[in-house]
């Protein structure tokens, strides 16, 4: 299973952790893998190449960790917001794969 964890701090994403495998299908044909891969990791790479927003990520073998060491700009937000809302809609289709959580920091 695939665990996203939402940090809030005041009531803004702060940031997120996103862990394990889905094993929908077998590596390399893990479409749940994949999709929540690629909306993790493009917006990690939008929000440090296109809004310049204060982010410090670090990924090793499926596990991304990602904190924003300053409050996200306008576009930040939005990137932020269109990951969450894709992570939700593919949640809502395989709910046995991916568990999303917020957690207060």
């Amino acid at each position: 299973m695939i665990t996203i964890t939402v940090f809030e701090r005041h009531g803004e994403v702060a940031g997120f952790d996103c862990s394990g495998h889905a094993e929908y299908d077998d590596p390399g044909k893990d479409i749940v893998c994949a999709s929540v891969s690629v909306l993790t990791i493009n917006t990690v790479n939008s929000l440090e190449m296109i809004t310049r927003d204060d982010v410090e990520a670090s990924e090793v073998s499926g596990h991304l960790i990602c904190n924003f060491r300053s409050q996200l700009s306008e576009g930040g937000r939005v990137l932020v917001d269109s990951m969450l809302l894709g992570i939700s809609q593919i949640q809502k289709q395989y709910p046995s794969y991916i568990r999303m959580k917020r957690r207060e920091v």
